[in-house]
């Protein structure tokens, strides 16, 4: 089983940046793919990014260009550098741990308790 643990979250201003940090730990070996997913208040979860253990990367389009998904192997650690932040990416935001790739909406595998960012002026 995987624990994943996240950080990073707060509350920043339109523009503004912020980055996540999620630090895997227990049956790490098993782990393919990491990712970051958020749900906005009244909304569905939604994939914002994923990064597989060889580096291939997908992002949803409303988050490219802004959004930078990475991954330090031996820290067992994924992040997600996020800049010009809109008041529309305001959510509580997920980490995931998977085997499949890409990542889909319907994702299984583990989940962290979530971060909040609220972009707001």
């Amino acid at each position: 089983q995987v624990q994943l643990v996240e950080s990073g979250g707060g509350s920043v201003q339109p523009g503004g940046s912020l980055r996540l940090s999620c630090v895997a730990s227990g049956s790490i070996f098993s782990i393919y793919v990491m990712g970051w997913y958020r749900q906005a208040s009244g909304k569905r979860r939604e994939l914002v990014a994923g990064i597989t253990t060889d580096g291939h990367t997908q992002y949803i389009d409303s988050v490219k260009g802004r959004f930078t998904i990475s991954r330090d192997g031996a820290k067992n650690t994924v992040y997600l550098q996020m800049t010009g932040l809109k008041p529309e990416d305001t959510a509580v935001y997920y980490c995931h741990s998977d085997d499949v790739w890409p990542l889909t909406s319907s994702a299984h595998g583990s989940w962290g308790r979530g971060t909040q960012v609220t972009v707001s002026s």
